[in-house]
């Protein structure tokens, strides 16, 4: 939207609002994670990375219960659990790597283009994500569960600003030295002369960096929130 201006200005980026949202999804009872987090409802699977691929999905999850050989032996009977290999085990915890040949969960990820968060619990049939994404990103997700039959319902969701810094690293550490001192501040706590012998650079210098600073601020603002 904006390019980069003349040296020592500063860059300008547009601000574009991102939505997070918090899902939980509760997993269809064919889909043997969902029948095995069931069948031991103080198991806990931690999602740490999953990988979809064309016929089969590969993820590394941590396990947690009381009873930890008799999920990893139902893990293993699932017909659509293709391989386990236990990385590391201690205690009730123990590290897998699995593929399966039934990776529903990913599929309305990977057809939504929407980026999953991880890790993820995943815990007595159901699966707490965390999502970023635009609305309308977000709106095809939603499409896809319903598509795939996963129900969901949304927790919490906020609108998040992601940007990029409007000012040099030398324009913003004196912009923060003027908040601090009082630059700002009604009625003014700290004159020109006073923040200029705080960070030890010229009256001038310090005039016009905060000129640029200032110029670049407001010109971004009015940019953000144009007449109406």
């Amino acid at each position: 939207m904006f390019g980069s201006t003349d040296a020592g200005v500063g860059r300008i980026y547009s601000v574009t609002p991102m939505p997070h949202a918090e899902l939980t999804l509760t997993i269809p009872e064919e889909i043997w994670i969902g029948d095995v987090s069931r069948a031991y409802d103080d198991a806990t699977f931690r999602i740490l990375s999953a990988l979809p691929g064309e016929d089969a999905g590969v993820g590394l999850a941590e396990i947690t219960s009381d009873d930890l050989p008799a999920v990893l032996r139902d893990i293993e009977n699932r017909e659509s659990v293709t391989t386990l290999e236990i990385l590391s085990h201690r205690d009730d915890s123990a590290l897998v790597q699995f593929e399966t040949s039934m990776p529903l969960l990913l599929f309305p990820v990977q057809g939504s283009g929407v980026p999953l968060e991880m890790p993820f619990t995943l815990s007595d049939g159901e699966a707490v994500w965390e999502i970023s994404a635009p609305q309308e990103r977000l709106s095809e997700l939603g499409e896809q569960l319903e598509e795939f039959g996963i129900s969901f319902s949304v927790d919490r969701i906020q609108q998040h600003l992601e940007t990029e810094q409007v000012l040099t690293e030398s324009q913003l550490e004196l912009v923060q030295e003027a908040i601090d001192a009082g630059y700002y501040d009604t009625p003014r706590e700290c004159s020109l002369t006073d923040l200029a012998d705080r960070v030890g650079i010229a009256k001038s210098t310090c005039s016009e960096t905060l000129h640029r600073a200032e110029e670049q601020i407001l010109k971004q603002f009015v940019s953000d929130h144009p007449a109406r």
